[in-house]
């Protein structure tokens, strides 16, 4: 079936770039249109409706290469139903409980068609029996994934383009896991959402809109539980953490700091990583490019995982162990150089340009005082980029 996943791919990616440019005439001509918001980063009005391409290219692409077992046909309708009611969210924008409710049965769909975890093994506790309290935590899990690629989908390209990477990479483990007709999903819906980047990549000709960036979410979190979670493998919890931890953790700074400042966690702002970069001066390209490789280098961190021969029946090689060692320390500091470097120090360089071009006898704890405001509440002042 690597055969299957390689053309789903390719028929995917071309369905979606043939097709959304009828859906972007589609959108303008019904109104569905992204106006200019204070938050947002576009600078012209911008179609929606983008996920419609994006799930016309997967249907397409899963009957053709995708056996129609019970659990494909949940993810294919639950997919279904996931996209209308985003769609009409991007025509006539719903309220949020509108909104969850529509996630919610989306992912009961899945749940009723098998797409459930019955089990997981754990480190030192081994395989753990979840019952019927499994639907309940595979609904939940479904509702979270869909709203962490929701909320990453904030700038030109960014949620289509680590989708991509991250179903590339649940293909490659899906495989490897033996759940082929997962792996094959997760290709179709890595060339699906690589197709519609065509058009996205900045400066964005379509937006993929609710419908979109749900979809995304609930056919990741389908192969997540159909290609990596219904085995036995220790690994299988790990994976997705580590091949969606940007967008995880893009969402836990932002959901963290709305309850800090006691702001509903579904009012939108401008505090996500894409924001922040765009704050201390970096182009939508760049921010995006290196959000690509971030996702690129957690991604390749979980295929290492299970490909990487570093322990045998639960005894460690010390040679593999080391190179593992070495791909999370790599993963690691990357991961810090952009959440410290670039949002702290990086800034921290740049406002005391700006100040002390304004006062050269700004000090230094001026300086601190200032980002350290700055940081804490989220309120930040132009960046002059000629400083």
């Amino acid at each position: 079936m690597k055969d299957d996943a390689l053309l789903g791919f390719l028929v995917a990616l071309a369905v979606a770039a043939l097709v959304t440019p009828v859906v972007a005439r589609l959108a303008l001509r019904i109104g569905a249109v992204d106006a200019l918001r204070e938050r947002g980063l576009a600078r012209t009005a911008t179609p929606l409706l983008g996920g419609l391409a994006i799930f016309a290219a997967t249907l397409v692409a899963a009957l053709l290469f995708v056996p129609m077992t019970g659990a494909a046909k949940g993810i294919l309708g639950g997919a279904a139903v996931i996209t209308a009611v985003g769609a009409l969210d991007d025509w006539r924008e719903l309220g949020a409980a509108t909104k969850l409710a529509g996630q919610v049965a989306a992912a009961l769909v899945l749940v009723l068609a098998g797409v459930t975890v019955d089990d997981v093994t754990l480190p030192f506790l081994g395989r753990v029996e979840f019952g019927t309290t499994g639907d309940v935590l595979t609904l939940a899990g479904l509702v979270a994934v869909m709203n962490v690629v929701n909320f990453s989908d904030g700038i030109d390209g960014l949620a289509a383009g680590v989708c991509a990477i991250s179903a590339a990479a649940f293909a490659v483990i899906a495989f490897d896991l033996q759940k082929d007709a997962a792996g094959v999903l997760a290709a179709i819906t890595a060339g699906a959402a690589l197709g519609f980047l065509v058009h996205n990549f900045h400066p964005a000709s379509v937006f993929m809109g609710d419908c979109g960036s749900n979809l995304l979410g609930l056919l990741l979190g389908g192969v997540i539980v159909e290609g990596s979670l219904k085995t036995n493998a220790l690994i299988a919890l790990i994976v997705p953490l580590v091949v969606l931890a940007v967008p995880f953790l893009d969402t836990g700074f932002v959901v963290a700091k709305r309850i800090k400042y006691r702001r509903p966690v579904y009012q939108a702002d401008s505090n996500h990583f894409h924001h922040r970069f765009h704050r201390i001066g970096f182009s939508q390209r760049r921010t995006v490019l290196y959000l690509y490789g971030w996702t690129i280098m957690m991604a390749g961190l979980a295929v290492a995982l299970r490909f990487v021969p570093y322990s045998d029946a639960g005894v460690l090689n010390v040679g593999w162990a080391l190179v593992m060692g070495g791909c999370f320390a790599l993963a690691l500091a990357a991961s810090a150089y952009l959440v410290l470097v670039l949002e702290i120090l990086k800034l921290r360089r740049l406002r005391g340009w700006q100040l002390r071009h304004a006062d050269p006898d700004t000090t230094e704890l001026e300086i601190d005082a200032e980002v350290e405001r700055e940081l804490e509440t989220g309120e930040f002042r132009a960046l002059d980029p000629r400083y």
